[in-house]
């Protein structure tokens, strides 16, 4: 029997990526690596999928030795075959040092774990496109630090990570995944929260309610990236089984994403069966979210979030298209599951936990 440590329980990927693991290796044992203001989620989310093949260590990725005593540590280090983290802080207005102690330190500490495994076959880490920063064009896979600036903590920090994942790769067997944006899943819709591009579903609900007109943020002719999640789960198998991918870089992105206009057009006309009336620009919008009384007019949409649908990139996926070809799994189009994804959020729109006001 196989034993992965894993990081990221029971988040929106970590969970979903447990339970096909275990659906697809009878013989496959998960060890997941708890905070222990999460063991309560963990423990009900573990016996959901199979509490039997699942155990649950209370830890802390950004302590020395993952914040276990020496005994489970050292027991982990003699099991453990394959690491799988997925462990961050994704808050797109996270302070600094929040960031750097989780991102940073926690992947280093997670790193250190690797060395000290007896029969270590992959890490698979879970980077993120946003490495890139504000760098425009076209970004392409093996490219990592060319100089650019970032937007946030979040983006710089997970940088700083990937670039100390790459520098351990000579003792450390490696996959790194960049996701774009991750959304719900592309046959039921299912999502843990209402955040990223559900903050258009919620600014056009919330323009509806008030009988008011639909504008379109910016003039977003610039490529928007959003990918399901389930994508991303069967994508991260499928590459965690292929020894092509040891020491490789993948993007996990839309290779033809939609435009942020056509976007919010596609999702407008889904929900509110209309099309957008006008067009304000990005940066007073952006200003204007400071205030509270506005961002709630906007559905409640963080000012970070609109940079994302104004940035002229595109990240090229063809070393992620090649590998996955071979396991017949590519990316869908937004368009194909954009319906699934407005009907979740329809029968759902007024869940305290999705839209994070529980």
């Amino acid at each position: 029997m196989s034993t992965h440590l894993l990081t990221g329980f029971p988040g929106f990927i970590g969970r979903r990526l447990v339970a096909e693991l275990l659906r697809t290796d009878p013989e496959l044992k998960i060890v997941a690596l708890v905070e222990s203001r999460m063991l309560a989620p963990a423990e009900g989310a573990a016996a959901a999928i199979d509490a039997e093949r699942i155990e649950l260590v209370a830890g802390d990725i950004s302590a020395p030795r993952l914040g276990l005593d020496p005994e489970t540590y050292e027991r982990l280090a003699a099991e453990v075959t394959v690491v799988e983290h997925l462990a961050a802080i994704y808050d797109l207005a996270v302070p600094l040092e929040i960031a750097q102690k989780v991102n940073v330190d926690g992947t280093g500490n997670v790193l250190d774990f690797c060395e000290a495994c007896a029969s270590l076959e992959r890490l698979n880490y879970v980077s993120t496109a946003y490495v890139a920063g504000t760098r425009t064009g076209v970004v392409y896979e093996h490219e990592l630090a060319l100089g650019q600036s970032f937007k946030n903590h979040y983006e710089s920090t997970k940088f700083q990570a990937e670039v100390w994942v790459r520098e351990r790769m000579d003792r450390v067997p490696t996959t790194i995944y960049r996701p774009a944006i991750v959304v719900g899943d592309s046959k039921t819709g299912e999502t843990q929260k209402f955040d990223g591009p559900y903050y258009v579903l919620r600014f056009i609900d919330s323009s509806v309610k008030r009988h008011l007109p639909v504008p379109n943020i910016g003039r977003g002719v610039v490529p928007f990236n959003v990918v399901p999640v389930d994508f991303i789960v069967d994508s991260m198998i499928a590459l965690a089984r292929d020894e092509r991918a040891i020491g490789e870089t993948v993007h996990l992105c839309d290779p033809s994403p939609l435009s942020a206009h056509d976007m919010f057009g596609v999702l407008c006309r889904l929900y509110a069966d209309r099309e957008p009336a006008y067009t304000v620009p990005a940066g007073p919008v952006a200003a204007s979210l400071r205030s509270k009384t506005l961002r709630k007019l906007f559905g409640g949409v963080p000012r970070e979030t609109i940079g994302y649908m104004n940035h002229p990139v595109r990240y090229d996926t063809r070393q992620a298209t090649a590998l996955l070809a071979g396991a017949g799994l590519s990316c869908p189009g937004f368009a194909s599951y954009a319906p699934t994804m407005v009907e979740f959020f329809r029968a759902h729109a007024e869940d305290p936990a999705l839209l994070g006001t529980a």
